[in-house]
């Protein structure tokens, strides 16, 4: 907590990461169980926070901290990795109604703290609109993303792609870099002092408003067809 009583990233929540990825295993993790359960608490109450400061800027789905905050224990049925346990906190807030896209994400690890935003593996049908919308108005993307708050603030646009153009596209396309993305999202990346900073809950939630361009734009193109036409009236 803070002066003003927010729930805040504390030290104890580092020390605790820190350890565990040291001592990835469920003897260790069962013997401090306690310590996990008071970490938890204290990220739920983070997450709740930052869901009312959210709500009060954008429409946020009616989710509790409980949905909003990942479970810590990891699938490892089809990794190599075998490690019960993440090593980090993270988090996400997915935008409310059919007319708004997308959802903001937040990881809280040591050295490796993050928050980010975006489409990370659209559908086919999604993949193949936005593609159109690059296709036809590419300047409006350089606009958007060459924007000096967005371009400062997040850098380029992140995403996996494609060695080549993607198929029924030109290759010689003026944004062939652009069409090229399969996944289309923004990612910004904090210090452990900002983290633990008692600022840290405005900080993330100006950080997500940053994201609301980029947002704001691609619901556009997600929920109107090719004529700009609504899908959902």
């Amino acid at each position: 907590m803070n002066k003003n009583n927010t729930p805040t990233i504390k030290k104890s929540t580092f020390i605790f990461l820190k350890d565990l990825s040291r001592h990835n295993n469920r003897d260790w993790f069962n013997k401090h169980k306690d310590r996990f359960l008071a970490e938890q608490e204290n990220m739920l109450a983070f997450a709740e926070n930052m869901l009312e400061k959210m709500r009060a800027h954008d429409q946020i789905e009616n989710a509790s901290a409980k949905k909003v905050l990942f479970r810590i224990y990891k699938d490892v049925r089809f990794s190599k990795d075998k490690s019960p346990y993440k090593t980090s906190w993270s988090g996400y807030f997915r935008r409310a109604t059919k007319l708004k896209r997308g959802g903001y994400y937040f990881h809280i690890e040591p050295g490796n703290s993050y928050m980010s935003g975006g489409f990370y593996g659209p559908e086919a049908d999604d993949l193949k609109r936005i593609r159109q919308d690059i296709e036809r108005n590419y300047k409006d993307w350089r606009k958007l993303l060459g924007n000096a708050k967005t371009k400062n603030f997040f850098g380029k646009m992140r995403g996996n792609q494609l060695l080549t153009a993607p198929k029924g596209f030109d290759k010689e396309h003026p944004a062939i870099d652009l069409l090229r993305y399969k996944s289309f999202y923004l990612r910004h990346n904090f210090t452990d002092k900002e983290v633990l900073s008692e600022n840290f809950p405005e900080t993330l939630n100006k950080a997500f408003k940053n994201l609301r361009p980029f947002f704001n734009y691609m619901s556009d193109v997600l929920t109107t067809d090719l004529n700009g036409e609504s899908l959902y009236e």
